[in-house]
């Protein structure tokens, strides 16, 4: 019961409130010690940062995954609503739908008023990828690809973690993600983010194929039909680098019907409707429904798991 409570209250949290401030943010914090250890790192390229990587990827993660279950631990001894108000925090912390939302909608009202510099500032926030030259197509399918990926990252995956380790493995998996996208780039450093980068991949295998499913689900549910989200799910997701972003990328492409691109990278579906704002509302349509869908299914998980413990 806890747990559903705890639940509960963090998606409540996140749908009135959005992000918690940066001084109480875990994520923050994360960061925070991520750039630390970065700057201490030796600045050359060499296999031996692969040991620094890893290293630094446990010890960052079993800090904050350590933390949270003695935090945690403590406050039930001292009373159950501390600690469930202490949890719904902790676990609000690692996903986020109000602030992708919000920030993609500032992104498109500022594509729709042909303020284009100002988009592609937005879309920093979104993307890894230089936008400065993006023409206004490769821009919406910048910010359609991002909603894609983010449900998995940034909704799905936390609370899969959740749901089968507890607040700790929500963390973990937080820790583990946020390394990634600081560290776990190609380039001059690329060694000290491998271990970073190839553990996400492994954390994100089942929950970027259960968001692929909920958004062809969700194609159904709007109207969209599932067939074309699934074919294209099912047969290209395969084109992306990362082994598990082209899965709600792909489904993605298929429902709204239009050709994403990462130019030299892939591309994704069909270029059958236009790449105009209307896909990101499109897109923003989908990642809601599926959200919800996988909250009705955690609520439901929780409360079967506490019938059976009851």
């Amino acid at each position: 019961m806890e747990a559903l409570l705890i639940l509960f209250i963090a998606l409540a949290i996140d749908l009135v409130t959005g992000e918690p401030h940066r001084f109480i943010h875990p994520v923050v914090w994360m960061g925070k010690l991520i750039s630390i250890a970065e700057r201490r790192a030796i600045r050359r390229s060499h296999p031996s940062q692969f040991i620094y990587g890893l290293i630094m990827t446990l010890f960052i993660t079993g800090l904050f995954t350590a933390g949270a279950f003695f935090l945690l631990f403590y406050l039930r001894s001292v009373h159950t609503a501390l600690y469930i108000i202490a949890g719904a925090w902790l676990l609000k912390s690692t996903f986020s739908l109000k602030e992708l939302r919000k920030t993609a909608l500032r992104f498109r009202d500022y594509l729709a008023n042909k303020k284009t510099g100002e988009a592609r500032n937005e879309l920093r926030s979104l993307v890894s990828r230089d936008t400065s030259e993006l023409a206004e197509p490769q821009l919406v399918s910048a910010a359609v690809e991002s909603v894609a990926e983010s449900s998995s990252d940034s909704f799905v995956a936390p609370l899969f973690y959740f749901l089968l380790l507890g607040i700790p493995g929500a963390i973990a998996y937080r820790a583990v993600n946020t390394l990634d996208s600081m560290i776990g780039y190609h380039g001059e450093y690329e060694y000290r983010g491998k271990f970073a980068a190839r553990l996400d991949d492994v954390l994100n295998f089942i929950p970027a194929r259960i968001t692929a499913l909920l958004l062809v689900l969700a194609s159904l549910i709007t109207g969209r039909g599932a067939r074309p989200a699934w074919q294209t799910a099912l047969k290209e997701h395969s084109r992306t680098e990362s082994p598990n972003a082209g899965w709600p990328m792909a489904a993605v492409a298929g429902a709204l019907g239009v050709q994403l691109e990462k130019k030299g990278h892939y591309k994704l579906g069909k270029a059958g409707n236009p790449l105009t704002t209307a896909a990101i509302d499109g897109s923003l349509r989908l990642a809601q429904v599926a959200a919800l869908t996988w909250t009705i299914i955690c609520l439901a998980t929780g409360g079967i798991r506490f019938a059976l413990t009851a």
